[in-house]
């Protein structure tokens, strides 16, 4: 299995930025995609998931500013993030976690300048 993520960048404070993260390979229908960030300095951390059934789980920084979504047909998911702050920094990782397994995407840089 392998996870291309998209989308990031440099914002201002304030700003959205929109991650997408699109999963090949063979996949098991039921499963968990989610968002994790690491900043510089810190331990890696969860931003947000879902499951194939659409439950959906957030961090308290994330909750009201971030949205998670997926499309189970095409294996991807979207992290919408709206209100960035600059504490957001980071390196966005994707990854999609079932049973016994857990892969991971490559990750994509967001730069929220103050």
């Amino acid at each position: 299995v392998q996870l291309q993520a998209y989308g990031g960048g440099l914002v201002q404070a304030g700003g959205s930025l929109r991650l997408s993260c699109a999963a090949s390979g063979k996949i098991f229908r039921i499963n968990v995609m989610a968002w994790y960030r690491q900043a510089p300095g810190k331990e890696r951390e969860l931003v947000a998931d879902i499951s194939s059934r659409g439950d959906t789980n957030y961090a308290d920084s994330s909750k009201g500013r971030f949205t998670i979504s997926r499309d189970n047909a095409k294996n991807t998911v979207n992290l919408q993030m709206n209100s960035l702050k600059p504490e957001d920094t980071a390196v966005y990782v994707c990854s999609l976690r079932g049973l016994s397994y857990t892969y991971w995407g490559q990750g994509t840089q967001v730069t929220v300048s103050s």
